[in-house]
């Protein structure tokens, strides 16, 4: 069965995002379109749908490094910030934003809380583990390359090489103008230098 380790990120991530929209597992807030997505933004997202966007990508984060809360989500999504000549600062992310996201998909059943040995976070669910399953299975199948791992190098067909082709005759190259020997004429009577 494919994983949402075989599938590219970039596919994954809009085709779930795409499926929390419709299945309306996740809803933006509604100052969702007008607060940054952290202190080291300037403006916020351009994309309409960016809250599902989102959502999808702390879900992938989730089922990946889980138990996983909202300071490491932060952290993850955080960036440098511009301050001008000064140099730049490492910022986290919105702490709401995170934490809004991971209620959502706790509430829609797609993640639960747990503490394993000594970590405490949330968890994926069987519920969530299928919905990006499935999600990465289907991008494989419309790819035509099920079972193809993002890292792995595909060996090509057994081909012969092409015959090395000769480069066409042309003039010889020159080199640098600098680099050209000159001549120099020889001076037959060369005047005699009078003192003064």
């Amino acid at each position: 069965m494919t994983t949402i380790y075989d599938v590219d990120v970039g596919e994954l991530i809009p085709q779930v995002a795409k499926q929390l929209k419709e299945q309306k597992l996740v809803a933006p807030p509604e100052w969702a379109k007008f607060v940054k997505t952290g202190v080291h933004k300037e403006r916020p997202p351009v994309d309409q749908d960016w809250w599902y966007v989102r959502a999808a990508a702390v879900l992938r984060t989730v089922y990946r490094q889980g138990p996983i809360g909202v300071s490491k989500l932060r952290t993850k999504y955080g960036g440098k910030q511009n301050t001008g000549y000064k140099p730049e600062h490492q910022y986290k992310g919105s702490g709401s934003v995170a934490r809004k996201v991971l209620q959502q998909l706790e509430k829609s059943g797609l993640i639960k809380q747990e503490q394993r040995g000594i970590h405490k976070g949330r968890v994926i669910t069987p519920k969530g583990k299928s919905l990006l399953d499935k999600a990465a299975s289907h991008i494989s199948k419309s790819s035509g390359k099920p079972g193809v791992q993002v890292g792995a190098k595909e060996q090509p067909a057994a081909q012969e090489k092409p015959a090395k082709q000769e480069k066409p005759a042309t003039a010889p190259e020159k080199a640098h103008p600098a680099a050209e020997e000159k001549p120099v004429p020889a001076q037959e009577n060369p005047e005699p230098r009078q003192a003064s």
